[in-house]
């Protein structure tokens, strides 16, 4: 007797044992590999959610960002403007007062 037959004659004595078992509990098996894939995604998400960078990491992100330049021509040109203007200045001052109204 080969291997293959021998494979072949085992499974012919366990098929009709396991056929009742597997359609009987196919769909609660397909329901927990769901729930285990599902919660192995959620416990991921919350390790990577709650990680928080260390100050190394954070000292070295704020040194990559350029700090705003403003023109010194175009500011004195801004500041002249509202000096001439009743309305602008008070427009400005209101700004400053709350800078959130509309």
């Amino acid at each position: 007797m080969t291997l293959k037959e021998q494979f072949q004659e085992l499974f012919n004595k366990i098929k009709p044992i396991v056929r009742p078992i597997l359609s009987r509990y196919t769909i609660m098996g397909v329901f927990l590999l769901f729930m285990l894939i599902y919660s192995a995604l959620v416990l991921r998400i919350n390790h990577l959610s709650s990680k928080e960078p260390s100050d190394s990491q954070v000292s070295s992100e704020l040194k990559t960002i350029p700090r705003p330049k403003v023109d010194p021509a175009t500011l004195a040109k801004i500041q002249q403007l509202q000096d001439q203007n009743i309305q602008v200045k008070a427009l400005f001052d209101q700004a400053r007062q709350n800078p959130f109204a509309e």
